[in-house]
């Protein structure tokens, strides 16, 4: 199992949505979460601040759905769930890291952009 999730990993992290969006608000987060290898949920909840369980689950289910990552149930006692990342999940991080990059470089440009653009719009 991979170390521990920093529950400081997303301080300094820019508060608005990325300008590449993976499916909803919290997908690209779960996957960068998820990137170092399986994790469980309460795991997942540290960094992810401000996530609900109940939204944090509708997620997960959903990246499920979608191919992004497995659920792996361990018949344990207590039943212990890790979740962890498919090749499909993985091919995200690549184009994510571009975009991440992209926002470090022309962030300021945007918020400028949209200032000005509210600022001229009626």
């Amino acid at each position: 199992m991979a170390q521990p999730l920093d529950p400081d990993m997303f301080t300094g992290c820019p508060p608005h949505a990325a300008p590449i969006r993976v499916g909803d608000k919290w997908t690209a987060k779960i996957i960068r979460c998820l990137e170092p290898g399986p994790q469980r949920f309460t795991a997942l909840q540290a960094p992810l601040r401000g996530i609900t369980p109940k939204v944090l689950t509708e997620s997960l289910r959903a990246m499920e759905r979608d191919g992004l990552l497995t659920r792996t149930a361990y018949d344990e006692i207590p039943p212990r769930v890790e979740y962890e990342l498919t090749d499909l999940g993985r091919s995200l991080i690549e184009p994510m890291n571009a975009g991440c990059e992209w926002s470090r470089k022309h962030l300021a440009e945007l918020l400028h952009a949209r200032d000005t653009w509210y600022a001229t719009t009626p």
